[in-house]
């Protein structure tokens, strides 16, 4: 267990030894959220979570749309390839 100490400027220093095993650099923003009686430091994700509905509009494609079935074939077809490539 490491023991760090609040600064008077409410600056706390993570210690190197956490930082190294998250990989946090100097600069790494961190989202801190209270959890029970202390507080939970979190790297931010260079992006914010976006769903497919939200992202779907962007995909350019002027085809007929494609069934399920074809979608699973095309899935399928993808694993078999990356299958036989690893043998």
């Amino acid at each position: 267990m490491d023991i760090t100490r609040l600064s008077s400027k409410g600056q706390v220093i993570i210690p190197k030894a956490l930082r190294t095993a998250h990989q946090w650099e100097a600069g790494q923003e961190l989202i801190a959220t209270t959890v029970g009686d202390g507080i939970l430091l979190k790297p931010k994700k260079p992006f914010p979570e976006t769903s497919l509905a939200q992202v779907a509009g962007c995909l350019a494609y002027a085809g007929q749309p494609k069934t399920l079935d074809e979608l699973e074939d095309a899935i399928r077809q993808g694993v078999m390839e990356q299958w036989d490539e690893r043998r």
